[in-house]
């Protein structure tokens, strides 16, 4: 049975992060996020995935904030670029939720032609809900 996946075109503003690169492997995303979580906390922090399809790398990021030493930390610097995306919200419980991701992404590529200059994001609302954030080019 598959859910209908509801999206919404929407534009998005630059977005300065810190992030711990991976490979694209979904056994190194958990631990990223983890390692990630440990450095900086999470109260009052916004999370993303960031998925690089040229580079075929993810990153697991942190929105910076003002005071953030990312080579105290030991994490990089760097910008969730702006511009069209498409989004499509997920909710559910984790694990359950994590598997979701791709076949959804899979969804809304398979309607429209992604930018694959830009990476495909996912926002971590909460621990129950993602945003998925396609980058699609301006139409």
């Amino acid at each position: 049975m598959e859910e209908a996946i509801h999206s919404t075109p929407v534009e998005r503003e630059e977005i300065a992060v810190l992030f711990i690169r991976t490979a694209d492997d979904p056994m190194e995303f958990g631990p990223a996020f983890r390692r990630l979580e440990e450095l900086v906390g999470t109260r009052g922090r916004k999370f993303y995935g960031a998925f690089y399809p040229r580079e075929k790398e993810y990153r697991a990021c942190v929105v910076a904030k003002d005071g953030d030493d990312a080579t105290a930390l030991g994490l990089e610097e760097g910008a969730l670029p702006g511009g069209r995306y498409l989004r499509a919200r997920l909710r559910g419980e984790p694990p359950a939720l994590y598997e979701r991701i791709a076949p959804t992404f899979d969804a809304l590529v398979s309607r429209t032609s992604a930018d694959e200059t830009r990476p495909s994001l996912e926002f971590y609302r909460r621990h129950d809900e993602i945003e998925l954030l396609l980058p699609v080019g301006d139409k």
